[in-house]
C-alpha cells in the first residue's frame, strides 16, 4: 500500500474521532487525554540522535542527513500522528469552548466577575469631607538619669 494512501487513511480516522468527539464532548477530552498519553510515551522511548556507539565518539554514522537510525522508524511516524492529533485536539477544544461561550453570550471573566447575588453589596462608610483633620501630638523626649 503507499505511503499516501497509508497518511490519508490516518489521518482520516483521526478526523472522524474529531468530528465525534465534537458531537460528544466528552469523547474529544477523552481523546485528547490519550493523544497527550501517547505523544509523551512516543517521545520517551525515541533514542536521541547520535545515541549510538559512533556516535559518541563523533563517527561517520552520525553525520547523515537522517541520522544513524535510517530516514523514518515507526516511532517516528507515530510521534508526527500524534502530534498532527494533539494540535487537531487542541483546536478543537478551544473552537468547542468558544462556540459554548458565544451562546450565552458572556465570557469566563464576566461570569466570574458578576457580584453574587445572595449577599447586597453595600458601599463602606466613608468619613464627613467636613471633618477637619488634626494632627497627632509630638511624643515628649524621654528622660536620662
Amino acid at each position: 500500500m503507499p505511503r499516501e494512501v497509508k497518511w490519508a487513511i490516518s489521518i482520516a480516522v483521526g478526523l472522524g474521532l474529531l468530528g465525534l468527539g465534537w458531537k460528544v464532548y466528552f469523547v474529544l477530552v477523552t481523546l485528547h487525554v490519550i493523544i497527550c498519553a501517547l505523544l509523551i510515551a512516543v517521545i520517551m522511548l525515541q533514542s536521541g540522535e547520535a545515541a549510538d556507539l559512533a556516535g559518541a565518539f563523533g563517527g561517520a554514522g552520525s553525520q547523515t542527513a537522517f541520522g544513524p537510525r535510517g530516514a523514518a522508524t515507526f516511532l517516528s511516524k507515530a510521534t508526527t500522528w500524534c502530534a498532527i492529533m494533539f494540535m487537531l485536539t487542541s483546536m478543537a477544544l478551544t473552537m468547542h469552548q468558544n462556540s459554548a461561550i458565544a451562546s450565552t453570550g458572556s465570557s469566563v471573566l464576566q461570569q466570574f466577575s458578576k457580584p453574587s447575588k445572595s449577599a447586597p453589596v453595600t458601599p463602606a462608610p466613608t468619613a464627613p469631607a467636613s471633618a477637619p483633620v488634626v494632627p497627632a501630638p509630638p511624643a515628649a523626649p524621654a528622660q536620662s538619669k
